[in-house]
């Protein structure tokens, strides 16, 4: 019974804005690291192509870090160094226009959710995140190395090796294959500017992988 309230208190405003901010201060000791002569990582980082990646409430932190902006609290998190993100459960914002939200993203982003997409722990829903919430986003970016992956039937484990607490249905084993394959070619296309992950990521082969009532979708 504990659980909900556990984890509805761990995603408040107050920690929101702390994830924000260890975002910033990982990125900042990378850095520090890398130019340290004698640290274990000096020398072994590329610090200018950055990736963020998040599921649930940490696609809420990539979104935040990454280009969603928060015109009704006055607030601004984007942190420049990041390159590309790939967000798993994306959600709107709970309240403000959604256009506005997205407006400012720039890099190529890249959404992953499934038509059963909701957080529910022991049964209660965690957040206000919604199946219209989860679709939301995609329309609200601005155009230029956008992309959308809706799995059918795919709920809010899709993308971990076991299901959720309170989920049911059957998981499909080609999703995990589907979700594999994207990804790397997004990551390959924008961050080692691979020419041939690009073609293939806005071709019609990407789209092939797919089941029917899957949906994919670029602009």
């Amino acid at each position: 019974r504990e659980i909900p309230a556990a984890m509805r208190k761990a995603a408040n405003g107050q920690n929101f804005t702390l994830r924000n901010q260890d975002v910033v201060c990982v990125l900042d000791h990378l850095e520090k690291w890398n130019k340290e002569s004698g640290h274990t990582l000096a020398g072994r980082l590329n610090l200018s192509e950055l990736g963020m990646s998040g599921h649930s409430f940490g696609a809420i932190t990539t979104q935040a870090v990454s280009g969603q902006s928060f015109p009704l609290i006055g607030a601004k998190f984007t942190d420049p160094r990041i390159k590309a993100a790939l967000v798993l459960s994306p959600s709107q914002p709970a309240a403000g226009d959604v256009t506005k939200a997205f407006a400012n993203v720039t890099i190529p982003w890249l959404l992953m959710t499934g038509t059963k997409d909701i957080a529910n722990i022991g049964g209660s829903p965690i957040g206000a995140a919604n199946i219209e919430s989860r679709y939301a986003v995609y329309p609200a970016l601005p155009a230029g190395n956008k992309y959308e992956l809706v799995l059918d039937g795919a709920e809010h484990s899709v993308f971990t090796d076991r299901a959720l607490p309170g989920e049911s249905g059957q998981r499909n084993p080609k999703h995990h294959p589907i979700i594999l394959a994207l990804t790397t070619a997004f990551w390959d296309a924008n961050l080692r500017q691979d020419a041939a992950a690009k073609q293939w990521l806005d071709g019609d082969a990407a789209k092939a992988m797919l089941d029917e009532k899957d949906r994919w979708q670029h602009k």
